[in-house]
């Protein structure tokens, strides 16, 4: 009877063990997921256009909005969230590389461009000699604004160059003998009344509280300064990522950046299919 009894607790101790296990196994598979994003159209992004397609795959999705660039990749680093849109190409390996993470991105999204913004002209024909433009202080926005500037036919730039890296050491014609106003970015937006032109990056534009659609000119912006999603590399193959992925690239989504997010910039994969 003892040996019998033995048997059967064991037996019942085995089954507790396997009914525990598939329950761990289904609060494993619970789909959670922590996005980050900066304050505004990002956090928009993600909250309008992105959360409602994972929630009808079953996700219950928290959004965490950040007001500046650091904490985004420093949370996503230590766990505290699982993906983050803020961020484009160079930025995101810079980061990682000065903070020993280890980052990738999932998707390109649309993006708000930068753009030639004036209250002096209503056109860039009427762009005068010697007129200021306020620029980025900061090396990757000042390259987008010279590659700006070029597109515009007002300079020309080293065609040696690396077109990601360019400053104005690289300018070798100007032809309006335009005179740089170096400005940090964020405060770019209040120059439009101050520089006869300013360059403005479009998320600086936006919280500003500027219309896009108002600059004389928009840039045509390459994929590597456009935001992407963004997770650790080790979830860059996670079930999760993958299902970022396809909610971005959704027609769903497409139609949602169409209707609320007017004038930003769609990435190349978009613009081809």
């Amino acid at each position: 009877m003892k040996k019998l009894l033995f048997i059967v607790t064991l037996l019942l101790s085995i089954g507790l063990l396997a009914a525990c296990g598939q329950d761990n196994g289904n609060a494993d598979s619970d789909k959670e997921i922590n996005i980050g994003a900066t304050a505004g159209p990002y956090s928009d992004m993600v909250t309008k256009a992105i959360k409602p397609i994972l929630e009808k795959e079953g996700y219950k999705v928290k959004v965490t909005e950040f007001t500046d660039y650091v904490q985004p990749n420093k949370q996503l680093g230590n766990g505290s969230i699982d993906a983050n849109l803020f961020q484009h190409k160079i930025f995101m390996e810079s980061f990682a590389k000065e903070n020993n993470l280890e980052l990738s991105e999932v998707v390109i999204v649309p993006t708000a461009p930068m753009g030639l913004y004036s209250n002096t002209y209503k056109s860039l024909d009427e762009v005068k000699d010697g007129s200021s433009i306020a620029i980025p202080n900061d090396p990757p926005n000042l390259a987008r604004t010279l590659l700006v500037l070029q597109d515009a036919g007002f300079i020309k730039l080293d065609p040696k160059t690396n077109p990601l890296t360019v400053s104005e050491k690289d300018v070798v014609e100007n032809k309006k003998n335009l005179k740089f106003v170096p400005v940090e970015a964020a405060g770019l937006p209040r120059q439009v009344d101050s520089a006869d032109l300013a360059a403005v990056p479009g998320n600086y534009a936006l919280a500003a509280k500027m219309n896009l659609q108002d600059a004389l000119k928009l840039e045509s912006m390459p994929d590597d300064y456009r935001n992407r999603v963004v997770v650790n590399t080790k979830d860059v193959d996670s079930q999760f990522a993958k299902d970022l992925k396809a909610a971005v690239e959704s027609e769903e989504f497409e139609k949602v950046i169409d209707e609320e997010f007017k004038g930003f910039g769609k990435p190349e994969w978009m613009e081809k299919r």
